[in-house]
């Protein structure tokens, strides 16, 4: 009957899953949480069995010899060992064949815990099992995980310790079993603390090897979108974010997921361990509290939390209303060439993140720079930035690059502080070498994409105005041309226009119509702010792809973005007709199809286009910035 009620509870599976680990032939019965002392009367006293009184541990012992009572109760659970006496003999085992075992097993058993406690018992079964032995306790993946070390003789310290370094349990999970278990709280807290750490650090530097990184592309990918709540933002409010994710004990949350997550947003390395260190003592105080004051204890210690996290968010200003002008369009004030070569601005990088796939045709980065809300500009505007060195030919410091800023006036943090870059990685492909030539780099964007938090970037401007948003009709229809980083611009109008709440925002009723052409899906740039921006505003938003490696054009050849708008030529003239104002940025290489094309629907029309282009360039509609 006991054997009955192990198989029907699925625990058999980890005797099995020891024998099949390779471990000498020894009988091993997983607990006797199954077998009352009651209904199993035991002898001896040594320590691998557990016996149950009112649902409570009473001692830890081995059976050296059974009553003959109980040797037909086990005698079924002897078989498989070969061997049909009462007696259990377990073999010696060193310390290395133990951690064999261990680091062979915790992981497995912790997948078949999950599995096999999700097995539902017959209820006719359950019923003659309840009648076989009663009270049986359930126990969580972190008791089972427990009392399966316990029985290789760990002590209980290192047992909890262990049972938080697992991704699956962590540290919310060992501290109920830590207190399950009989130890004090001022024991579980450390131990539950430490081991949780203890593999973060190494995590944090392994994610650097690259064949690691793409080994665990999967599971980044799902730590990046849990962890996407942190924002790109100051270094400070990072730090706050992810304490804050890391110690509220949620789904998906925890030390390992703040780990991938800081790695991908590119957090420095002690700002990360020191956040981290802090959420998960914070997660060890919540589950104390939940754990021994239950829900008012639990709520306390969620609100504590809040407090420390949350002076960084409540400081701030929710609207983004602050850097406005007055009246908000009016572009007489925009600043221009506020910093200049001789006199740069040193902003500092926040973070660097590349933001392609790994089949895009290069690599492009997203960087935010603070710059202390002392170097505002508008959206369309640039940055220019000096690459440290000199030439080689002339000893001469480098030149100025510009590059269109990819965020609104308020930053990816909407604080007024920061501001971001999209640049893509200019390398050249030596054809002998059959590598990417150094030599023959772009300096400054490798430069960029290179960078640290916490590195100097010596900035100029902002410069330009021929990219501006005009504001002062609500109604104004947008089209927007993009070719790969081109798409800058267009980041700070969209974000200005629908995700952040500004006085623009708020009015505006035109649509917004982006065209973005790069050469595959892992090739395209900030889909899922576009794809949100979509599904929130069907009405004002439209996004069009041109996929020159994937998709068609109506001729059979690649689809290159003046091919997409040319799909739309007609809708497009009419709204340029009627008041619509064109954008185009990136390569200087669209231009003459897109011409083309307009110069084919003048035609059609009967409308001079030569006289049609002049009309857009007066009334300021026709807004270009290639190269």
């Amino acid at each position: 009957s006991n054997c009955i009620m192990l198989l029907s509870s699925g625990r058999l599976l980890t005797t099995v899953i020891t024998l099949s680990l390779g471990l000498p032939s020894y009988t091993f019965v997983p607990s006797s949480r199954y077998i009352s002392s009651q209904t199993l009367p035991l002898s001896g006293s040594s320590s691998n069995f557990s016996t149950r009184k009112n649902g409570k541990v009473q001692s830890w012992v081995s059976i050296d010899s059974v009553t003959p009572q109980a040797e037909s109760g086990i005698s079924s659970a002897m078989k498989f060992s070969g061997k049909q006496s009462g007696i259990v003999q377990l073999p010696k085992l060193n310390r290395q064949a133990i951690l064999k075992v261990i680091s062979k097993t915790v992981l497995s058993l912790s997948l078949l815990a999950i599995a096999t406690s999700s097995f539902k018992v017959p209820h006719a079964q359950a019923k003659a099992v309840a009648a076989v032995a009663a009270p049986v306790e359930h126990l969580h993946v972190g008791q089972k995980i427990a009392n399966f070390l316990r029985s290789f003789g760990l002590p209980d310290v290192a047992v909890l310790a262990i049972i938080s370094a697992l991704p699956v349990v962590e540290l919310r999970g060992g501290v109920p079993v830590g207190l399950w278990m009989g130890l004090p709280l001022t024991t579980v807290l450390p131990a539950c603390v430490l081991g949780n750490m203890a593999p973060i650090i190494p995590l944090l530097f392994l994610l650097r090897n690259e064949r690691l990184k793409k080994l665990m592309s999967p599971i980044l990918n799902r730590a990046e979108k849990k962890s996407a709540s942190l924002g790109v933002v100051s270094v400070e409010k990072q730090w706050a974010s992810l304490a804050a994710f890391v110690g509220i004990p949620l789904p998906g949350t925890g030390a390992w997921t703040g780990a991938m997550g800081a790695f991908l947003l590119g957090m420095p390395t002690a700002v990360a361990l020191s956040s981290i260190f802090t959420g998960v003592c914070s997660a060890g105080i919540i589950v104390s509290a939940i754990t021994m004051a239950g829900k008012k204890g639990g709520l306390a210690a969620l609100a504590a939390l809040a407090i420390f996290t949350g002076k960084e968010f409540f400081s701030g200003k929710s609207k983004q209303d602050f850097l406005e002008a007055d009246p908000y369009w009016d572009q007489k004030t925009v600043p221009t060439n506020t910093y200049k070569n001789k006199a740069p601005f040193t902003g500092k990088v926040i973070s660097t993140k590349r933001i392609v796939g790994p089949q895009a045709t290069g690599e492009t980065c997203h960087i935010v720079i603070d710059h202390e809300g002392k170097f505002p500009y508008w959206e369309g505007q640039s940055w220019g930035v000096a690459p440290p060195g000199t030439r080689e030919k002339d000893g001469k410091p480098h030149s100025v690059r510009l590059y269109s800023i990819a965020s609104s006036r308020y930053g990816d943090d909407m604080t007024g502080n920061t501001g971001s870059l999209c640049v893509r990685r200019a390398t050249y492909w030596c054809p002998e070498l059959k590598a990417d030539d150094p030599a023959k780099q772009g300096i400054c964007s490798n430069f960029l994409c290179d960078t640290k938090p916490g590195n100097d970037v010596m900035m100029t401007g902002p410069a330009g105005k021929a990219m501006l948003l005009p504001e002062e009709n609500p109604e104004t229809d947008y089209i927007m041309v993009a070719t790969g980083t081109g798409i800058a611009p267009y980041r700070g109008f969209i974000r200005r226009l629908f995700t952040e709440d500004t006085p623009a925002g708020a009015v505006y009723k035109g649509q917004a119509w982006l065209f973005l052409g790069v050469a595959n899906s892992d090739a395209l740039l900030y889909d899922d702010e576009w794809q949100k921006v979509k599904e929130e505003y069907p009405k004002n938003f439209r996004l069009d792809y041109a996929l020159s490696r994937e998709q068609e054009n109506k001729k059979g050849g690649k689809m290159y973005i003046q091919d997409k708008v040319e799909e739309y030529s007609d809708e497009i003239f009419n709204k340029l007709e009627n008041g619509a104002h064109i954008y185009f940025c990136g390569l200087k290489g669209m231009m003459p199809g897109i011409q083309d094309m307009l110069k084919g629907v003048c035609e059609s029309k009967g409308v001079d286009y030569d006289e049609f282009i002049k009309g857009l360039q007066s009334k300021k509609q026709w807004h270009v910035e290639v190269y």
